[in-house]
């Protein structure tokens, strides 16, 4: 499931990276299907990043891998 996770990140990540930030994955519990994720570069601290979070990532990541549940920021 993680490999799933990276490259459903790997296609989410061009578009972050074009206003300037990026995504790190942190980590995925199998178990529960929640990815925890870290975001970087002019993602911290922006007030849309949380919007990001759950209307772009979250909403892909659960579209490619069907196995996740939640995306939550660390």
């Amino acid at each position: 499931m993680k490999e799933q996770v990276e490259q459903a990140l790997d296609m989410i990540r061009p578009a972050l990276q074009n206003d300037g930030g990026d995504i790190e994955l942190v980590g995925v519990d199998e178990a529960t299907g929640v990815v925890s994720v870290k975001l970087v570069g002019a993602c911290v601290g922006c007030p849309m990043s949380q919007i990001t979070l759950k209307n772009g990532v979250e909403k892909v990541l659960k579209q490619v891998v069907p196995e996740v549940t939640a995306v939550e920021s660390v």
